[in-house]
């Protein structure tokens, strides 16, 4: 696609394989920044995290978000957690010293993270560049080696977990996406919303009937819309609320 400038370019691309239900990648060239987003998302006979890859970045600026999204919420599902990331704490540190944590994060956003999350925003130079390759690299590689470990569920009940889980993760993503302003600014409205529900987040219209506020009942208005606030607790984290164990000590701050 082409933006509405008549210069920034989108390309978009998507694959499916035997565990993977959607594998997408969406790239912006413009002639004063890049983005790309990848993602990665598991049939839901395998209860595997979403690899999640979110670059911007211009000239000076770049803001970062890598991580292997958890299905299910490791800071009440410790078994989740031991399954899948505490084996990967030593990956984690080792990048997140390299990419400092980036700042204010909402309370609500924070369960769809892991504790080896990357969130950052830092300045552009060759240095920064590479350990934010190596770190994709990594974090992707391990990813795909955890796909090829993964064993599928049989248990109805446990498929139909994950099910929900995704969808509810899709639900969230194509609302508070913060990329929407961005891709409303390129296409027009019409358009972004389009390419949220039917590429980026595809699913959402599928793989569940329950609404946005079906699951996040607190974010419905007095005239019952969706609260355009990416907040309504009003929490946030501007260090990294996970320890070096993993282990979320998040509430232990104030806000």
């Amino acid at each position: 696609m082409t933006a509405v400038d008549g210069q920034t370019k989108i390309e978009m691309l998507s694959f499916e394989a035997p565990k993977i239900r959607l594998l997408r990648s969406m790239m912006i060239e413009g002639n004063a920044m890049q983005v790309l987003d990848f993602a990665a998302f598991p049939k839901p006979e395998f209860d595997l995290p979403i690899f999640c890859g979110n670059f911007f970045s211009t000239a000076s600026t770049n803001i970062v978000v890598l991580d292997l999204n958890p299905l299910h919420d490791v800071i009440s599902r410790r078994d989740y957690k031991e399954k899948y990331y505490d084996s990967l704490m030593t990956l984690g540190l080792k990048y997140t010293e390299l990419l400092p944590w980036g700042g204010k994060l909402t309370s609500e956003s924070i369960k769809f993270f892991s504790p080896i999350v990357i969130w950052s925003k830092f300045t552009s130079s060759k240095s920064n560049h590479e350990a934010l390759y190596s770190a994709f690299m990594e974090y992707y590689k391990t990813w795909l080696e955890l796909m090829e470990q993964a064993v599928e569920d049989t248990d109805p009940s446990q498929i139909m977990c994950n099910l929900e889980a995704q969808h509810r993760y899709l639900t969230w993503r194509a609302e508070k996406d913060p990329g929407h302003q961005l891709l409303k600014r390129l296409i027009g409205e019409k358009l972004a919303k389009d390419l949220l529900r039917n590429f980026l987040f595809s699913g959402v219209d599928e793989l569940g009937s329950k609404t946005f506020l079906d699951y996040f009942p607190e974010y419905q208005s007095e005239d019952g819309r969706i609260n355009e606030k990416r907040s309504v607790i009003g929490k946030s984290f501007e260090t990294r609320p996970w320890n070096a164990k993993g282990e979320f000590v998040g509430n232990n701050f104030r806000n």
